[in-house]
């Protein structure tokens, strides 16, 4: 004589909800580990070594970064052009920041000037930004370690 058994054939669903959680745990720990101030460097940069340079305190506001070359070739970007040419590059950044209710004279612009830049081409960066409006600078240098 066979013995029929009957099986209970319910499906075994698992609750998703800690996994879910998980995901959006991970999500959030990457984009805050993500620098963003990375971007805005140029590897062809040496910045100088000083003993008088510190990390910044808090990010700037409306920054405007120029990587200066030894050369006299000015990184904005993907965008490069020469100190004397950069004119339009920054009337472009004015633009923007006037499309967005602000002037040029709330920009930060960032220089990243290389360690062999001549102090010279630095100062004519400094009066070119200023013919198009921007007053605030910020001069970057590498943090020198003892």
């Amino acid at each position: 004589m066979a013995i029929k058994q009957n099986f209970d054939t319910k499906v075994a669903e698992g609750d998703m909800t800690a996994m879910i959680d998980m995901v959006f745990q991970l999500i959030i720990f990457f984009m805050v580990l993500i620098n963003f101030s990375q971007e805005d460097q140029n590897e062809k940069i040496k910045l100088p070594a000083s003993e008088l340079a510190k990390p910044a305190e808090a990010p700037l506001e409306h920054p405007v970064v120029l990587n200066l070359d030894f050369s006299g070739s000015v990184y904005m970007g993907a965008d490069v052009a020469t100190v004397a040419s950069l004119r339009p590059l920054l009337q472009v950044e004015a633009d923007a920041l006037k499309a967005k209710g602000l002037g040029a004279k709330d920009a930060n612009v960032i220089i990243r000037a290389h360690q062999r830049t001549a102090g010279g081409l630095v100062q004519e960066l400094i009066k070119k930004c200023q013919e198009v409006g921007f007053e605030k600078f910020a001069l970057r240098a590498q943090e020198e370690r003892p």
